[in-house]
């Protein structure tokens, strides 16, 4: 299995491979490089591996929520590719990705909870409960952007630990939330090598679409939209 996966729904931009087991990432901390560096990671990742694009079996990429600029500068690049070489795309959730991230460097054990905060701006976070389920994050409920008073943690769910900037606004979520959480790692970000592991798992599962359906999810548009006169 080789597999290509983007992330550029943050402050990071990163491109990663995963080959035959093995993950080899570029990463860097560039909120305003993502057009310029995403490119030449992805040909260096290429090289270095000796690899060509025609070599690819899938493409995965962070799909939001996070920055709708840089959301969008992952999903076009990664479109493109799919188009042009005719692979799948997996598309991946960029909160899911940092309760990997999350998995991995906290400690968290089996059956255990991970609130993922990122800063939706507009005094908003975008939120996601995840649980460790053999190692990889699975949703609890639902994704959604709410102000950091109205998070809520899913109680049968025993021990906690929070990831994302978003837990810079800890203090003005409520003391149910706050006083679960055992520790917090507010500076973890999305990362492409979370997204391709978790990509190719999914991909396992059948869940790759063909590069029409590879779309961003921005939570807050959709939300918006429910909201509106009529609309359900």
């Amino acid at each position: 299995m080789k597999l290509l996966a983007l992330d550029t729904s943050s402050e990071g931009c990163s491109a990663a491979l995963f080959v035959d087991g093995e993950v080899f990432e570029k990463f860097e901390i560039a909120p305003r490089g993502h057009t310029r560096l995403l490119m030449p990671m992805l040909r260096e990742l290429l090289t270095e591996q000796a690899l060509k694009p025609t070599d690819l079996d899938a493409l995965a990429f962070a799909r939001g929520p996070g920055s709708f600029t840089g959301v969008r500068i992952a999903n076009g690049v990664v479109q493109g590719l799919a188009w042009g070489l005719d692979l799948p795309v997996v598309p991946v959730s960029s909160l899911e990705t940092v309760a990997l991230g999350a998995i991995e460097t906290l400690q968290v054990k089996e059956g255990e909870g991970i609130a993922v905060a990122f800063d939706a701006r507009m005094s908003e976070l975008y939120w996601g409960c995840f649980q460790n389920s053999s190692g990889l994050p699975e949703l609890i409920g639902e994704e959604r952007v709410c102000a950091p008073s109205r998070v809520a943690l899913e109680t049968d769910v025993k021990k906690w630990v929070g990831a994302g900037h978003g837990w810079a606004f800890r203090e003005t979520m409520p003391t149910d939330v706050s006083g679960r959480i055992n520790s917090v790692d507010e500076a973890m970000i999305p990362r492409a090598s979370w997204v391709a592991r978790l990509a190719v798992a999914k991909f396992d599962q059948g869940l790759a679409v063909p590069a029409e359906q590879a779309q961003p999810v921005y939570i807050r548009d959709e939300v918006t939209w429910k909201k509106l006169p009529g609309r359900e």
